[in-house]
């Protein structure tokens, strides 16, 4: 499975972006799938991630209730919705998939859990 992010740019803070991972094959709707992202100076931290069935989403603390994960199998295509992004939210972000059917949840925020990796796109907030 080829991922392709792509959505990121330069926003002011109170901004709204929707990143977009597009996956080379169909087979990326049987797996569970998340979005990371690392800042500068950072090391790469979980900020949502989806069950294949979509029924289960889960949230970083620092991006809830501003952030939505979503798919779209038609277009096997995962999104991640941000808004009222703030300057801390700057980071490169990558979207990953498991090459498993069901991540364990105490293993759902590790990146190693992920097999497949976007190259990454930057989203950079700044006034």
């Amino acid at each position: 499975v080829q991922l392709q992010a792509s959505g990121g740019g330069l926003v002011q803070p109170g901004d709204s972006l929707r990143l977009s991972c597009a996956a080379s094959t169909r087979t990326f709707n049987n797996y569970d799938v998340a979005w990371f992202r690392q800042g500068p100076g950072k090391e790469r931290e979980f900020v949502a991630a989806l069950r294949r069935s979509g029924g289960h989403m889960y949230y970083a603390d620092s991006v809830k209730g501003r952030f939505t994960i979503s798919r779209d199998t038609a277009k096997n295509t995962l999104y991640l919705q941000m808004n009222n992004l703030a300057p801390e939210d700057t980071a490169v972000y990558y979207c990953a998939s498991s090459g498993v059917s069901r991540i364990i949840l105490s293993a759902i925020r590790a990146g190693d859990s992920y097999t497949y990796w976007g190259q990454g796109t930057q989203v950079t907030v700044s006034s």
